[in-house]
């Protein structure tokens, strides 16, 4: 008798823990498998180089803005590639309360993109270096912000060098760090939409070499409210803002 119930418990046992063994490894698999990737397209009639940027995002991803481009070996501004829509057209979905619900409506975020702004160089009339509703990115190179993983498909206006550089801004409101407090600039309202500064990753693209598909990694932040196009080189104080991107790769054709 006393047999039989040990039998019976320990059978009762094995398959518990043969259910827990297959939930696990369920889970485990659900957790590592990859989103699929939206596909991007912009400046799709260019008659230049095309590119891919495969962007995958990190941990702390959560809607930031971005914007890719291209700058010549000696870092002079060639051209935009992409940008989210909100800050190339000057207009957020948010942007508007006075009806007593959010509208879209126009929004200055200089301190969202400060080093892609300043090294293109188009000052707007309040002095910000950033699009206006009235002066706007073309359509050809704006898009809604990606929700998550995507793969930008895009083409240089015209033949770009032989040596040059893609760049890509990002920046994500609202993740404040030890270092980076929503008190640390009490009375600039600038950066107090930008918390952590935006983050520049960039790539040298050698088109004499066999290379094919490149990596982008991180080479500095810009400046905390976008007040100059600074690109500060330590990132010792940035947590969180490095891993909104996994990674970034670039193939040319």
């Amino acid at each position: 008798m006393k047999s039989r119930i040990f039998s019976k418990i320990l059978l009762l046992a094995i398959s518990s823990l043969l259910i827990i063994t297959l939930y696990r490894c369920a889970g485990n698999k659900n957790t590592t498998e990859t989103a699929p990737s939206e596909i991007i397209k912009s400046n799709i009639n260019g008659k230049g180089l095309s590119i891919q940027v495969d962007f995958q995002k990190g941990e702390s991803h959560n809607h930031p803005l971005m914007v890719i481009w291209l700058e010549d070996i000696d870092g002079k501004y060639i051209e935009t590639l992409y940008i989210a829509e909100s800050i190339g057209k000057g207009i957020f979905q948010h942007g508007d309360k006075s009806k007593g619900q959010w509208q879209a409506g126009p929004i200055r975020r200089p301190a969202a993109l400060p080093y892609w702004g300043h090294q293109r160089g188009v000052e707007a009339a309040d002095g910000y270096f950033i699009p206006t509703p009235e002066d706007p990115m073309p359509d050809a190179v704006t898009g809604p912000t990606p929700a998550g993983n995507f793969i930008l498909q895009s083409k240089s206006s015209n033949p770009t060098p032989g040596t040059f550089k893609l760049l890509l801004e990002i920046n994500q409101s609202w993740d404040w760090n030890k270092y980076w407090t929503n008190t640390k600039y009490p009375e600039d309202i600038n950066y107090k939409s930008s918390s952590q500064p935006s983050l520049v990753y960039m790539t040298t693209i050698d088109l004499n070499s066999s290379t094919k598909e490149y990596l982008m990694t991180p080479i500095g932040h810009g400046h905390y409210s976008g007040s100059d196009g600074s690109l500060t080189t330590d990132l010792s104080t940035m947590t969180t803002s490095l891993q909104i991107a996994k990674s970034i790769r670039v193939q040319i054709d």
